[in-house]
């Protein structure tokens, strides 16, 4: 029996095995791949510091490689998540990548956060190469990863969905397909965009409920019960009274994220005023020092201005 979005079900009765590559260990990577082997398929991860993919191989079932290319080579599917569009072109079209090994036939699937240039950039190379590609960036974090709840937007064509179905069904609880190629992150910057605008909210929120002398915790016990309540302050409103900023997605990754947005936005003529003016919120975070903070810290910014005054 294994854990799926739709339940435990019999794997013998439902997944083939297959032989799997997954590419990037990072906190999301190392749990995804993680439960892929305990599904019963046979994985070879890789990952660019090789102590992290022999600390995989001891945790769980499976193997690692020296390069993407090694990794890929036997693989049906091949999975990565890395860090950007340099990273992912990289491992994939870059020395000793994955295109150059991966067989016709085969499967890549992208849950790196990347531009949609990038995902339609590397889906023609692998058709003219014969084998799939689908872009398929997560939500959920780290949390989720490690729960095996992730969300996944994906990109690309019905059949290549209906394949990786059965997979990606093993660390998630909700994807879907939502159209072609790149629509996948399309979805993810409005992902972003909901995120960033939420969590300023709650940033001026909280900060205004401490500074009027109000109980913050008790304000947001009562409001979190109404129309007001969102994951983040279920998640992360107890922590930002505290400014404790150790809880996920860095502001970094963030930053990363949100310029992924701005540039698609100017691209396509959409008006993003908000997400323009919390991504310079992020950047005054980067400049005290909270690169690493995760992205409730924008609380940290209005609590610096009023203990300035």
């Amino acid at each position: 029996m294994i854990k799926t979005r739709r339940g435990f079900v019999d794997l013998g009765k439902t997944m083939t095995k297959q032989n799997v590559a997954f590419i990037g260990l990072g906190v999301m990577g190392f749990p995804m791949a993680g439960y892929l082997a305990k599904a019963g398929h046979n994985v070879t991860v890789y990952n660019r510091t090789t102590a992290k993919a022999e600390e995989w191989v001891k945790q769980y079932s499976g193997n690692f490689a020296l390069t993407p290319a090694e990794a890929s080579k036997d693989a049906d599917v091949v999975f990565a998540c890395v860090g950007n569009d340099n990273d992912l072109r990289s491992v994939t079209i870059g020395e000793d990548g994955i295109f150059s090994t991966l067989k016709p036939g085969s499967l890549f699937v992208d849950h790196t956060t990347t531009s949609a240039e990038v995902a339609r950039e590397l889906a023609d190379i692998a058709e003219s190469k014969g084998f799939g590609f689908m872009d398929a960036p997560v939500s959920g974090g780290q949390a989720g990863a490690e729960n095996g709840a992730l969300t996944i937007m994906l990109g690309g064509s019905d059949e290549n969905y209906q394949r990786v179905q059965p997979l990606i069904d093993c660390f998630s609880k909700m994807h879907k397909l939502l159209g072609p190629v790149g629509n996948g992150q399309l979805t993810k910057m409005v992902n972003q965009i909901c995120i960033a605008g939420v969590l300023q909210g709650l940033s001026e929120a909280v900060h205004f409920a401490k500074t009027s002398g109000l109980n913050a915790n008790d304000v947001v016990e009562v409001i979190s019960k109404g129309a007001a309540q969102s994951w983040q302050m279920d998640n992360r409103a107890t922590t930002m009274i505290k400014n404790e900023f150790d809880f996920g997605f860095a502001v970094d990754w963030m930053r990363k994220d949100l310029g992924i947005v701005l540039n698609e936005g100017r691209s396509i003529g959409a008006h993003l005023p908000l997400t323009a003016l919390v991504d310079q919120f992020y950047g005054e975070v980067q400049a005290i020092g909270g690169g690493r903070w995760d992205t409730s810290s924008l609380v940290a910014i209005l609590e610096k201005i009023h203990h300035n005054r």
